[in-house]
């Protein structure tokens, strides 16, 4: 064989394999996330039109059932594209500390770790599958046996584990084989107790586990999901292959599944270009003001916050658009970004809220009411940060726009916006007007957010209509993995009725409502610095929420609090993304904009101990409405 050919075929080869390397598990996330998008968007229209208009009797049960595999399907097969990119939550406070040495041998560790832990998750997953097929337990709708869709956990954590030795290998390369050695014996001391198999309590292992990875910047869900496996492997009584089934049955959820097509509708929305519309609303609105600039990119926010529920979202959407607008208007470029940290935290507040579907899911309260208990307390934060933009930009000279407007312009303007402006009536409308449940109306809001961006706005395209599915699979996987990983943790803790002694323990300290909740309050603020909300509201939603109980305080008012914390923790160093997705827009440091957004954080503190102390705010509309 010439040698030029056998030359030209490694090349094809090498070029097949990078492809592969790159590409593997995108067109199944894409072809997946579709699939789940239509499915429920189907059950609508046929329920509204098939059924209620034209009389024809049928059944979308298998339909529901098809959207929710397809859903955990793509979930579970975009973590491997996290691994890749090391884009897991981590609480990296120790970490950022250590010298740059230490740091690549904690990294060693860290996806030393993780590979066992996917490893071990392969392995009993594998097991299950087999099982099922030798024994099949078949779906209630669709009659199919559970083989079939549990067979994406194996092959994801297969995946997982075959992404995690490619990123081992080439950290191993950059920290050198001496460190690394002494990184891995490292662990190995640290997991003497569960390797040997020492009789200690279920709590302890839970705790101590947790705490030591946590310390170490191991990803939170998988501190979660090894905790949990590592007292399953010390307990006499539960058997570790439990964890196994709740890796599927945690994501087996039509309620869990709205976080992902609202995150899907806020990134279809903001490529597709509804941001920039709104944008020019708001302007048109607020923008001859004094500080015009600065008010109208506060209304943005507050109304992009009705459309996609993510405050990192929210300031990536809006801010790469106003920030240079504001700085090119003489406003300071340390504020602009300061104030779209601000008030992208009105995302998580203003409905729809992936943290409060989250608490809703842990807490079993009521979507709609805490949908409805954060719309309040949203628009007076934006009131509260336009009001201090208007006063330092009057302070600074900082005018509004001086152009003069026509009302054939305004007019223009918001019939431009009309596209943009329809999402939250399909949202809040469909909810509370008893048509869609929460989930229903997220995935026609992700369907409209497509179908605007591709046929009306054009800001999705064939160049691009690929990375935009991916990106709505893997930022929404940030936060569904968590979720799953935290399940057999939060099975634990309740059974060792975790939770009920820690109510028991404050509660003995002090009965009167109005302390502990000042107490929880502080400790919430704090918890918002060091750890993302999603993060947060799965690990404390389980130990707060019986305290809130036990003091007469109502869960939709507390899950308001929770969420009003937690938004502030996006603008609160050191892990406030908020500030890092502003840095990364800006071009600015993040401790630059941190002190910029001092006055603003305490602003936002003294609205949440209002909110806290007089319940009436956030429960208005929830008392009346529903």
């Amino acid at each position: 064989m010439d040698k030029s050919n056998l030359t030209c075929d490694n090349a094809g080869k090498k070029n097949i394999l990078r492809w592969l390397d790159e590409n593997f598990e995108k067109p199944f996330l894409v072809i997946a996330l579709l699939m789940a998008i239509s499915l429920i968007t189907y059950q609508v229209l046929f329920r509204y039109i098939a059924t209620n208009m034209l009389g024809i009797a049928g059944s979308t049960a298998e339909v529901e059932e098809l959207a929710i595999w397809s859903f955990i399907w793509l979930s579970y097969l975009s973590v491997p594209l996290l691994i890749k990119e090391r884009a897991n939550i981590r609480i990296t406070l120790f970490f950022d500390a250590m010298p740059r040495r230490i740091q690549n041998m904690l990294w060693v560790l860290d996806e030393a770790l993780f590979l066992v832990f996917t490893g071990v998750l392969a392995y009993l997953c594998y097991n299950l599958s087999m099982m099922q097929i030798a024994k099949p337990q078949f779906s209630p709708a669709i009659g199919l046996s559970y083989a079939f869709p549990y067979a994406v956990l194996p092959i994801s954590f297969i995946l997982m584990s075959i992404r995690l030795i490619q990123n081992l290998i080439r950290q191993i390369r950059k920290t050198g084989i001496l460190d690394s050695v002494i990184a891995i014996a490292m662990g190995l001391v640290l997991a003497v107790p569960i390797i040997d198999q020492w009789e200690l309590e279920i709590v302890t292992v839970l705790g101590c586990t947790m705490f030591i990875c946590l310390l170490l910047g191991v990803p939170i869900a998988v501190t979660l999901g090894f905790s949990a496996m590592a007292a399953l492997y010390n307990s006499e009584f539960l058997h570790i292959s439990t964890q196994a089934p709740t890796c599927f049955t945690a994501l087996d959820s039509f309620t869990i599944m709205s976080i992902f097509f609202f995150v899907a509708a806020g990134v279809f929305m903001g490529t597709g270009g509804l941001s920039k519309q709104l944008i020019n609303l708001a302007d048109i609105l607020v923008g001859k003001a004094v500080g015009g600039m600065a008010l109208a990119t506060v209304v943005t926010c507050m109304f992009f916050a009705a459309i996609c529920g993510s405050g990192p979202a929210t300031v990536a959407a809006i801010g790469a658009i106003t920030i240079p607008a504001m700085v090119e208007r003489g406003y300071d470029k340390r504020f602009a970004a300061a104030l779209v940290a601000c008030a992208g935290s009105i995302g998580v507040m203003i409905p729809p809220s992936n943290p409060m579907v989250v608490y809703g899911v842990i807490a079993k309260a009521s979507i709609g009411k805490l949908f409805l208990s954060g719309i309040i307390p949203g628009i007076l934060v934006g009131v509260v940060l336009m009001g201090w933009s208007y006063y330092l930009s009057k302070k600074n000279g900082w005018m509004g726009n001086p152009e003069k407007l026509t009302w054939q312009q305004i007019l223009r303007t918001i019939w431009e916006a009309k596209w943009a402006l329809m999402v939250p009536v399909i949202i809040l409308g469909g909810i509370y007007g008893g048509y869609m449940t929460p989930t229903e109306a997220a995935a026609i809001s992700a369907m409209y957010g497509l179908l605007v961006g591709i046929f009306v706005y054009k800001g999705i395209n064939r160049h691009n209509f690929f990375s935009v599915c991916i990106e709505c699979c893997t930022t929404s996987a940030v936060i569904i993995f968590l979720i799953a990983m935290a399940s057999s943790f939060g099975y634990l803790l309740a059974l060792e009725q975790v939770p009920e002694s820690i109510a028991k323990a404050i509660l003995s300290v002090t009965n009167d409502k109005y302390l502990v909740l000042l107490l929880i309050n502080l400790f919430l603020l704090v918890v918002g610095a060091l750890m993302e909300p999603a993060a947060a509201t799965i690990i404390l939603t389980p130990i707060l929420a019986p305290i809130a109980t036990k003091l007469g305080v109502d869960l939709i008012h507390f899950g308001l609090i929770m969420t009003v914390n937690l938004a502030i923790g996006f603008v609160t160093p050191p892990v406030g993304s908020n500030l890092f997705v502003a840095s990364a827009t800006s071009g600015l440091k993040v401790e630059s904009i941190a002190r910029a957004a001092i006055p603003m954080i305490i602003l936002m503190i003294a609205v949440l101990f209002i909110l806290t102390y007089v319940p009436a705010i956030s429960l208005f509309l929830p008392n009346h409405m529903m």
